[in-house]
């Protein structure tokens, strides 16, 4: 396999899932990181590697990969073994849907860029804490009712999945704007044992802050 490079922001919800993808299937990885607070994501070179100029991109087989999901589909399909995504279709279709209700409902609207812009158009001082508190509480009520009582440890089961992937990140942010937890009791729980793995401690932001 040729050398594995990650172009990653160590605050990147989207960079984050897929550090975690990453460490859990055992692959071994150089970090370019892309300060996107410096604008590094919008510089020529980096549009010509991902002309989104989002984060992560990752470099693979001779590949250049973008979207954080569409990465970790692509990883879990590589090593099916590792049980990102279940075999079983129905199954792989709840995991997906957990997954999605976090990457496309929840961290759009809570995204950077989407925020930033909000903060221009309003001159209250608390419009960016309300905003992220508001949508970050209703997708987690609703990804609360999703997951279910549930028999095992993570989002699916007894092995993290896609799902947990995508809600690791997420609760971190929950967290980083002051939301209280105590009403997702279940996805408190699920984030407690990621929070014992060993995949999931390495690729926190606190442990990949340049």
């Amino acid at each position: 396999m040729n050398e594995v490079v990650l172009y990653d922001y160590w605050r990147s919800s989207a960079s984050y899932r897929v550090r975690i993808a990453l460490n859990l299937l055992g692959v071994d990885y150089l970090t370019v990181p892309i300060n996107l607070l410096e604008g590094a994501h919008k510089t020529p070179d980096y549009l010509a590697l991902n002309p989104q100029g989002f984060v992560p991109t990752l470099v693979i087989d001779g590949r250049t990969l973008t979207q954080s999901l569409a990465i970790i589909e692509y990883l879990a399909e590589l090593r099916p073994e590792y049980g990102l995504l279940p075999p079983d279709i129905v199954d792989r279709q709840k995991v997906r849907a957990l997954a999605y209700a976090v990457a496309m409902d929840i961290h759009p609207i809570c995204n950077l860029h989407v925020v930033s812009h909000l903060v221009s158009m309003t001159d209250k001082a608390d419009a960016r804490e309300e905003w992220m508190k508001h949508f970050i509480a209703d997708g987690l009520r609703k990804l609360e009712a999703m997951i279910g009582e549930g028999d095992g440890a993570f989002c699916f089961g007894d092995a993290p999945t896609m799902a947990d992937l995508c809600l690791v990140p997420q609760v971190y942010n929950a967290r980083r704007w002051g939301l209280e937890l105590t009403p997702f009791q279940r996805i408190v729980d699920i984030d407690s044992s990621c929070a014992e793995l060993p995949a999931f401690q390495a690729a926190h932001p606190d442990r990949v802050k340049p």
